[in-house]
């Protein structure tokens, strides 16, 4: 019995002993909420999903398609927003599954309800199945995992509020913190320059879509980083706490993987083919030549992808700029300041809200970039550089 004992220790001791072998690369799960639609309404929603599938730490556990009815018809007829007459479209199912041919994967994907929300508590249950299946993922998704989860969204709050209301104690115990690409950032509830913004309820495209949802979300208590599309001046202007910026030129897409080419130039080029799949496999047609593709790209997401990924955006001592995992930031980069600061908030029913820094814990916290110039310089040259080091075999390394 002693021997078996001392052979015992020896084993624990060896164990504690050895030297500690590198751990795998510990993914970061998240869902990604999207007002995807296909044709696109925002091209900006076609490019970004691809970090949900080429980020080589990025666990997506599931795509949800925030989709609004209005949006599906010839002309829109939403109250608020523009008539779009470039419909019809329809939840971007298309994309997703392209982007889970090239990638071999088999990421679910479902839409949320498609109308907007009676009041703050609708649970809406009495809405047709369709739009019911977002909601579900959603809950599924977070009852399955045994971890808290990032929660990225780009659209309405529609899923988002609807599940809390179905199943608020699920959503506190599971959501890491919900990352929200939605509304006006105006510290003191200014009305600015943009008479347009000025009219539509919380000044804000992605707000006005569902005020109730916008509402029922910031007031849940749940965690939540505010990344506002809008300044005062609209959401066309640059302001420290907006995420907007533009990109002067696509010849990057030339260098993108040929599969990505043919994703982004079925997207673009609004195509409508029934080999949707076989067509991802159809050349490089940026490389080719093709053209079609616009000459200046408006981009709203890419703060939110650098933060709820745990990246920086940084500038090298003797390079350029560059997206970098925290981890792989050297001492010699500069890091460019895009922080989360903790605010106090008050929401107003119209959607709009008025915050204020604060040095207190609070479960909100707001984006914020102080040189918003060097900031848009800095992702002309960052964001090319990343969609061109993205390859569909991801066992591949990145160059970031």
């Amino acid at each position: 019995m002693k021997k078996n004992v001392i052979f015992l220790l020896g084993i624990l001791l060896w164990g504690c002993g050895k030297k500690e072998e590198k751990n795998p690369l510990m993914k970061i799960p998240l869902v990604v909420i999207t007002d995807l639609y296909h044709p696109y309404q925002d091209p900006g929603d076609n490019l970004d999903l691809i970090n949900g599938f080429a980020l080589p730490d990025v666990d997506l556990l599931a795509v949800i398609l925030d989709v609004t009815d209005a949006f599906r018809k010839d002309t829109a007829d939403h109250p608020w927003l523009w008539h779009d007459p470039n419909g019809p479209r329809e939840a971007g199912i298309i994309p997703v599954a392209q982007l889970n041919y090239i990638f071999n994967r088999g990421i679910p994907c479902a839409p949320g309800p498609m109308t907007p929300m009676k009041n703050e508590t609708d649970k809406m249950e009495d809405v047709p199945l369709n739009g019911q299946q977002g909601v579900d993922l959603l809950l599924r998704v977070l009852k399955e995992s045994p971890v808290p989860i990032q929660i990225l969204s780009f659209g309405s709050c529609r899923v988002l509020a609807v599940a809390f209301n179905r199943n608020p104690d699920l959503m506190k115990q599971k959501i890491k913190r919900i990352h929200l690409c939605a509304g006006t950032a105006a510290q003191n509830f200014e009305r600015g320059k943009d008479d347009g913004a000025n009219l539509i309820p919380g000044g804000e495209w992605n707000v006005a879509l569902d005020v109730f949802a916008f509402t029922r979300l910031l007031r849940s208590g749940l965690p939540v980083a505010l990344y506002p599309c809008a300044g005062k001046d609209g959401a066309f202007v640059k302001d420290v706490n907006n995420t907007y910026w533009r990109l002067g030129k696509m010849d990057f897409l030339k260098e993108m993987s040929p599969r990505l080419q043919c994703y982004l130039d079925y997207a673009f080029n609004k195509r409508l083919q029934h080999d949707f799949l076989r067509a991802m496999d159809k050349g490089a047609p940026f490389r080719e030549g093709r053209v079609g593709y616009m000459e200046m790209f408006h981009f709203w997401e890419t703060a939110v992808w650098i933060k709820a990924t745990d990246r920086e955006l940084v500038k090298e001592e003797n390079g350029g700029y560059r997206i970098k995992r925290q981890s792989e930031v050297k001492s010699t980069d500069r890091i460019l300041e895009n922080i989360l600061r903790p605010c106090a908030l008050k929401v107003h029913d119209d959607g709009r809200f008025q915050f204020s820094y604060t040095d207190k814990p609070s479960n909100i916290v707001i984006y914020f970039r102080p040189d918003t110039d060097e900031n848009e310089i800095a992702l002309n040259e960052a964001v090319p550089r990343l969609f061109s080091s993205y390859d569909q075999k991801q066992e591949k390394s990145f160059d970031y």
